[in-house]
């Protein structure tokens, strides 16, 4: 197979699916061929990217995603994407491990809302402990002059239950925390925008984005810029 890339993905399935199920639905098609040529690795047993953030004397996610990065690169794909926010953590030494550009998510999502949400200020981040403790998020703002505004405990106790309790455990949306925790970011925490700093926020928003709230969905980005990329291959 020639002009593809390669999802590094799995970090939880069901959002992996959804990111697949976005590019694909959002790709114009009129007959087979017209769909993009990727290759998805599917490592779900690559270990919780958070929980080795919180705790480094627990398993370490890098070897997995750089071994996935090395034997994905002997392919030639065009470029890469690692569907998980957190895995981010590890961006720039995968980079160096590799020629193939790694499309970089959270920096996608920050030019989304110099785009999308001019007049924005203050910019909320939810997700996993680890994404919103470990300054990913943090350089891209402020280096763009944004504030950045960060969950309270008690948003990342709920922001954390829907993620790993619900979604990542039982596969399930509740959509009323969902919207909860963005009504506490934008309201309570004065956020002109909240970033779904998590895939599992973004199959949230996926199965429950009925709702008003200024959000930039980084997966939905993701999606958006893979297939920028992808169809380009084709010219």
């Amino acid at each position: 197979m020639k002009k593809f890339f390669t999802i590094i993905g799995g970090m939880g399935t069901p959002a992996t699916e959804s990111y697949i199920r976005l590019l694909n639905a959002r790709t114009p098609t009129h007959r087979d061929q017209d769909y993009l040529n990727y290759i998805l690795v599917n490592h779900a047993t690559v270990p919780d990217r958070s929980t080795y953030l919180m705790d480094h004397s627990q398993p370490n996610p890098y070897p997995d995603l750089l071994e996935d990065i090395q034997e994905q690169s002997k392919l030639n794909p065009a470029f890469f994407v690692i569907a998980c926010n957190t895995a981010h953590f590890f961006y720039d030494d995968l980079q160096k491990a590799t020629d193939v550009p790694i499309v970089h998510m959270p920096r996608e999502t920050v030019k989304h809302i110099k785009e999308q949400y001019p007049n924005a200020k203050k910019i909320g981040i939810i997700g996993t402990p680890g994404t919103t403790s470990d300054g990913i998020y943090d350089r891209e703002l402020l280096a763009e002059g944004f504030e950045v505004v960060k969950p309270t405990k008690a948003i990342q106790d709920l922001t954390s239950k829907l993620i790993f309790d619900d979604i990542k455990e039982q596969n399930l949306v509740d959509a009323e925390l969902f919207y909860h925790i963005l009504k506490m970011m934008v309201e309570g925490q004065g956020a002109d925008v909240v970033i779904l700093g998590c895939t599992e926020l973004s199959y949230a928003q996926e199965m429950a984005h009925d709702h008003s709230f200024p959000v930039a969905d980084s997966q939905s980005v993701l999606v958006d810029k893979s297939i920028e990329m992808a169809l380009k291959l084709r010219k």
